[in-house]
């Protein structure tokens, strides 16, 4: 068996090379004696050689499959590998081409206006509620009439407003800043009513040196107003108390959950009594010997284009086009109006969320001291 070198077969033809002797007792079996030990064993050999040559297969076949189930996650890791990695890349791609377009959106609205040298009738809409914050906020609106009234291209500026009116403080400053700006510049201004132009929204429109209206334009409202709500009969018939602890007896004056007493009315009417003649005022000096007062002019009420042109709270009848065409002799109309692009809009808000959140880690770092 130990000897046995492999499986013969039966039609082997056995040779013998008698140029090769085999030296006696030297212990190397001869061709003849091979052949005959081969046939002897024969069978056995060959039971021996199938059982290596099929674990051999076994094995090489395990070997195979490890390896293969080896290449397929390394080439499965490397995939996935590359498609983050090209994923990284996209994302990369996106934000940068996503504050490119921020940055281009604001360079071509976030400007005022252009430095525009032709003749051109210069316009600024006031629309909207009149609000800190709001697109007809007093740093809007200013912004765009120094914009306007510097441009040496501009015969006048016009006002095109629509709005139902707001704070008086915003109105207050622009009216200011358009006196400012008319004896700056020596240039006209014009107010064109659309919709409305109602409390503060005509408290700006009375710094025009004419207010042109459509006959059915909403003019007027000159009042105060401050409004809120009361639930102290409802909580008492629900049998709900309010507790509201305050420094200074008048604190929580306005508290919609308290009683409110004579003393506060009357401290409340004095304050609105006193904006209200502010308001009076500013319409007295900007219409002058044109206003026909009556006990209702300053009453809060308000009244169509062709009642305020009765009245003398507007001038005549006109659209934008034309003022521009027929009063300002230009009729070309540049728009001056600034107003809060996507980009500001998003940095004022990112801004915010950052703060807060720098607050928030303020305050968890002061809780673990």
């Amino acid at each position: 068996m130990a000897w046995c070198t492999g499986i013969l077969q039966k039609n082997f033809n056995l040779q013998f090379n008698m140029n090769d002797p085999v030296t006696p007792g030297s212990g190397v079996p001869s061709p003849a004696d091979q052949f005959i030990k081969n046939e002897a064993f024969g069978p056995e050999c060959k039971a021996d050689s199938a059982t290596k040559n099929e674990a051999n297969l076994h094995r090489s076949a395990a070997t195979g499959w490890e390896r293969d189930t080896l290449e397929r996650l390394a080439f499965a890791t490397l995939n996935e590998q590359r498609a983050a990695r090209r994923w990284r890349v996209f994302f990369r791609l996106a934000w940068l081409g996503f504050f490119v377009t921020l940055v281009w959106m604001g360079l071509s609205q976030g400007g005022v206006g252009q430095d525009v040298t032709s003749p051109h009738t210069a316009v600024i809409e006031i629309k909207g509620e009149i609000a800190s914050g709001a697109e007809a906020s007093a740093e809007l609106v200013v912004s765009s009439l120094r914009a306007a009234f510097e441009d040496s291209g501009a015969r006048a500026v016009v006002l095109l407003i629509n709005s139902p009116g707001g704070s008086p403080v915003q109105a207050g400053i622009i009216n200011d800043e358009i006196h400012r700006l008319k004896a700056l510049h020596q240039k006209p201004v014009y107010a064109v009513v659309e919709e409305s132009a109602a409390s503060a929204a005509y408290y700006i429109a009375v710094a025009a040196d004419q207010i042109f209206v459509d006959k059915a334009s909403i003019v007027g409202s000159i009042g105060v107003l401050m409004d809120g709500f009361g639930f102290t009969g409802l909580m008492e018939k629900l049998g709900v108390e309010r507790r509201l602890m305050t420094a200074g007896e008048n604190k929580g004056f306005l508290d919609p959950f308290s009683p409110q007493t004579r003393t506060q009315r009357e401290f409340a009417q004095v304050m609105l009594d006193q904006i209200h003649q502010q308001f009076i005022t500013v319409v007295k000096a900007g219409r002058g010997q044109r206003l026909k007062e009556t006990p209702e002019t300053f009453s809060g009420l308000f009244w169509s284009g062709e009642q305020a042109i009765a009245l003398g709270l507007a001038d005549q009848l006109g659209s934008l086009d034309f003022v521009a065409r027929e009063v300002v002799k230009a009729e070309e109309i540049i728009d001056y109006t600034r107003r809060d692009n996507v980009a500001e809009r998003l940095v004022k808000r990112f801004g915010v969320a950052i703060g807060a959140g720098a607050i928030q880690a303020f305050k968890a770092t002061a809780a673990l001291h």
